[in-house]
């Protein structure tokens, strides 16, 4: 039974041979582009050899009365033929260049996953057998392969093993596959093709051999483990011998002690199948079993209903298997996780630290190491703690070197990656050193690896970053302190200070401190005395500290004229340093003041184009016919200013209204003019606003409720517009809209829902677009119990997955660029930045599926031309978002200390108008000839309100007045 699974599970990826007639058959049902995918060119004329020349009158049936169609059929069959062989060669020659295109981009780049793949799948194609074993065994030794390529590799390997030779082969490569990750379908694999074997010498205790160690490995799988374990027991049911009965006991025995998926029914069946009682042992192995299935099964429910990669899902299991401590079953929730996410690094540098600290099993150590390095090569963190577990377990310098040297052509992000690197190594190398010993190959290698380091961070890593990595000199440090307090070497240390200090580093306080440091630990006083005193003439960020330690040690050491001396050096220095800061405040506070007035000058410009625009629209509006009659100066004016009317007191406005009344009886005009309240139109719109009910904001709802801004203020019905957008998510209990005073809608509204549920998934509408704007959907916090709260829904911190591309035209499409973007890796999201009117900028973020692929694409997108626009590519950094700072007080330098001018809760209105007359808030207004109060002394605006009372004529000449 379990042979003929083994032959069925690898029939699938075999290539049928069929008979003459099979073929034929095969022939008529797909046509000749199809069969040609299908078909290499070696198997085709292997075919075609086989049919025979009477081929064709076979398929067809043809008889000896038919001569003729015998013929035309003929004819028609060589010229289709030959129509075939013609197009098969167009393609077998497109599909070669692109081999060899495939092949020399791998020469450039080897760790093109991609390109790897496109290269098996043409060979495989093309029947190179030979190539697409070489293919697969160079993607192998880079890469860990996933479970579908290990399982098409071995069944092509299976189909063509003859012998026992080749068969030894299928093992190695089983034996390869099982170590890249835990999958429970190729074990099964491998146990299923070695009872094939069983018949060689020492084939069953292979068989055997390979279902313990299967079991050993995914036997705790609580989904797939069952395969293993069914498999198992088939095959000792079909061994015919004295033992097998109790092998079979043994193995349901083993099985029901674990919790599994369907225990039920394996109990069942063992019932069934044992002639004895079931052992009382057994019962309460399989009822505990039971109880911790329990626990265990709302994590597998969870990843059974999650989508992959189920990265979250993942991580709660392993912490739910990290409390329980079974060091097994961690393992294989680790493996089980780093199936679907084998290009997280977080999860292998937790995987391997596990290890590491508690198991520290060398083999398995290692091999997780080596399978990290392999999935996420451009992770230096990986690379640092592989180094360091081959030396933690003792393997052999040649083997961690040759491991380094591969770290090093990775392909690492950064600059500093590099240096990391770097460091972890040349730690390697000093701890091999014998110090004891003067000179020895061990110290002259670490000499020689840290003169390469500085070669290679200068030549190889600024050539491709632009940027050292190691601005601070920190390779070139170690070396010194090495040289000096291991080497007894300090002529060699200050020489690699003065190089440090001559790469922009003599500016900075602390590299001159630990310059001194190291001087006072292992070298003399005058050379501690030299570097303080020309650190007092070269640091720039903090000089008062230096200057105190040079004074320190002269208090503790120095004599008078070293006292002296650096007394006058300190205070020259910091005189000097305090007249710089004073240049650089007084200049930085004109930048201020400059910036100040500039802005209170558009500030005026935008007020007087303002109050120009309104003038021009006040009179376009209250444009009225002239009077012919100009003997009654009051209603001319009246009909010249009619804005000015609208602005008096009700007495004022009364008898302007009888005046013009009399005047158009006496001209024998019919004159209409609204002095009194609104038109229609606003006595509407005003009605409607006081109609509106004002509901105001519940704090308590808001895990129900969401903040909706940046909508057009041109929607006139906005819960009618926004409630299908958002029933989508849920019950929409209320829409409210906010209108301001005149009743005009302001852009945003409170969207609550019946459930909490439907808020959160209300959120994904955030961007939408609605009537040309994108819609901001945020969550409802109440800001005066939580001042801190900011939504941004973007990382502000670097993304090494990411890319930010910039200088892109503004008619580039989201679909267009991700056509670009596409072909340099799988692309998981990309968001054009646009303004709030929801027009691009000419920038863009593309996430992709891993760093690699990210770091790929900006070394071949980066200065790309899209429609004459040179675009810039790099890892996304976005800076720190800045917070808001308090408003202070700035005064001009000299000037004296005057608070700003502080306004009422909601501001600074937009218009501050005075209610008096402009004339009597002039402190030396004129003295009125007529119409006007006594000549007296100036008023001052703060006593206007002392001033003579006037009658409405008064009023009404003064502010007429000319």
């Amino acid at each position: 039974m379990a042979t003929a699974a083994a032959s069925s599970a690898s029939e699938p990826e075999v290539e049928p041979q069929a008979g003459p007639e099979a073929e034929g058959e095969e022939d008529e049902a797909k046509p000749a582009g199809v069969q040609r995918k299908v078909l290499s060119r070696p198997v085709a004329a292997e075919a075609a050899e086989a049919k025979g020349p009477g081929w064709d009158l076979q398929r067809e049936g043809a008889s000896e009365s038919d001569g003729d169609e015998e013929d035309a059929m003929a004819s028609s069959a060589e010229s289709s033929a030959g129509e075939d062989e013609w197009e098969y060669d167009e393609e077998e020659e497109k599909n070669q260049l692109e081999i060899e295109r495939l092949e020399e981009q791998l020469s450039i780049n080897g760790y093109d996953y991609n390109c790897h793949v496109e290269l098996i799948r043409l060979l495989r194609l093309e029947g190179e057998l030979s190539r697409v074993r070489a293919a697969r065994q160079k993607m192998s030794e880079l890469f860990p392969l996933t479970e579908e390529l290990w399982l098409e590799w071995l069944h092509d390997e299976i189909s063509m093993a003859m012998d026992g030779l080749d068969r030894e082969h299928v093992y190695e490569l089983f034996e390869r596959a099982v170590k890249d990750y835990i999958c429970p379908n190729i074990w099964l694999e491998y146990g299923q093709y070695s009872v094939g074997g069983i018949g060689q010498k020492g084939g069953l205790e292979k068989v055997r051999s390979v279902f313990e160690r299967a079991l050993s490995s995914v036997g705790l799988h609580m989904t797939k483990g069952l395969a293993i374990w069914e498999a198992y027991r088939e095959f000792e049911s079909a061994i015919v011998e004295a033992a097998r009965l109790e092998k079979v006991h043994s193995l349901f025995r083993r099985q029901l002690a674990i919790p599994l998926y369907e225990m039920e029914a394996t109990f069942a069946e063992y019932e069934e199948w044992s002639e004895e009682p079931m052992p009382e042992s057994v019962l309460q192995s399989y009822q505990k079993a039971l109880g911790q299935l329990e626990k265990y099964k709302p994590y597998e429910e969870a990843l059974l209903q999650a989508e992959a990669p189920r990265l979250a899902e993942y991580q709660a299991y392993i912490d739910f298997e990290m409390k329980i401590g079974d060091p097994a079953r961690i393992q294989l929730i680790f493996e089980r996780a780093l199936v679907e996410n084998c290009l997280v690094p977080d999860l292998w540098i937790r995987y391997s630290q596990y290890l590491d600290r508690q198991l520290k099993v060398k083999d398995l150590v290692l091999s997780v190491h080596s399978r990290a390095v392999r999935n996420c090569p451009w992770t230096v963190a990986l690379w640092s703690r592989y180094l360091l577990a081959m030396e933690r377990h003792g393997l052999d310098h040649q083997t961690i070197s040759a491991t380094f040297e591969n770290a090093l052509s990775a392909g690492f992000i950064q600059a500093t990656d590099y240096v990391e690197i770097w460091q972890v190594y040349l730690d390697y190398l000093r701890r091999r050193v014998d110090f004891r010993q003067d000179s020895s190959k061990e110290l002259e290698e670490l000499r020689s690896m840290f003169t390469r380091a500085l070669e290679y961070l200068q030549q190889e890593v600024e050539e491709r970053f632009s940027e050292s990595g190691d601005p601070s000199c920190l390779i070139m440090q170690s070396w010194a302190r090495v040289e000096a307090r291991l080497c007894n070497n300090m002529q060699k240390a200050r020489e690699l200070w003065d190089s440090i200090m001559t790469r922009g580093n003599a500016k900075y306080a602390n590299m001159w401190l630990e310059y001194y440091n190291l001087e006072r630990a292992h070298g003399d006083t005058q050379h501690c005395r030299k570097a303080l005193h020309r650190a007092v003439q070269c640091t720039s960020d903090y000089p008062e500290h230096v200057c105190e330690v040079l004074l320190t040690m002269e208090r503790t050491e120095g004599t008078l004229e070293d006292w002296d001396l650096a007394i006058q050096k300190t205070e020259t220095r910091l005189a000097r340093v305090n007249e710089q800061r004073m240049k650089a405040a007084e200049k930085e506070a004109a930048l201020v003041q400059q910036e100040e007035e500039k802005a209170e000058q558009r500030k005026k410009v935008r007020a007087e184009k303002k109050a120009l625009k309104k003038k021009k629209k006040t009179r376009g509006a209250d444009k009225r016919r002239a009077d012919e009659d100009e003997e009654n100066e009051w209603g001319e004016e009246e009909e010249e200013q009619p804005s000015k009317r609208r602005r008096m007191e009700n007495s004022l406005a009364s008898g302007a209204a009888s005046a013009m009344k009399e005047e158009t009886e006496l001209s024998g005009k019919c004159l209409t003019i609204d002095v009194g309240p609104p038109s229609k139109q606003k006595e509407k719109a005003a009605s409607l606003k006081r109609d509106m009910p004002k509901v105001a904001h519940d704090s308590s709802k808001d895990s129900v409720t969401v903040f909706v801004s940046n909508l057009p203020y041109s929607i006139e019905e906005p819960e009618v517009k926004l409630r299908p957008l958002f029933e989508v998510c849920g019950e929409v209990v209320q829409i409210r809209p906010i209108f301001s005073n005149r009743g005009d809608f302001r852009g945003y509204c409170y969207v609550e829902f019946g459930e909490e549920k439907s808020a959160q998934q209300a959120l994904e509408l955030d961007r939408k677009i609605v009537e040309g704007r994108p819609m901001f959907v945020s969550p409802c916090v109440d800001k005066s119990k939580n001042p801190d709260f900011k939504v941004f829904r973007y990382s502000t911190t670097l993304e090494k997955h990411k890319l930010f591309i910039s200088g892109l035209p503004f008619s580039c499409t989201k679909e267009e660029l991700e056509d670009i973007c596409k072909a340099h890796g799988t692309v998981k999201d990309l968001r054009l930045v646009t303004n709030r009117a929801g027009k691009p900028k000419g920038l863009a973020y593309v996430e992709y599926e891993n760093e690699s692929q990210a770091s790929q694409a900006v070394m071949k997108m980066d200065g790309m031309t899209i429609r004459e626009n040179v675009i810039k590519v790099a890892i996304s950094n976005p800076p720190q978002r800045k917070v808001p700072e308090k408003p202070e007080v700035r005064t001009a330098p000299g000037a004296p200390m005057v608070p700003r001018q502080m306004y009422g809760a909601r501001g600074k209105g937009r218009t501050q108008l005075s209610l008096l007359p402009r004339a009597l808030q002039r402190q030396g207004a004129a003295p009125q000839a007529e119409n006007g109060p006594a000549p007296g002394p100036a008023v001052a605006p703060s006593v206007a309100t002392e001033a003579p009372k006037m009658s409405n004529a008064d009023f009404a000449k003064l502010l007429l007045r000319k």
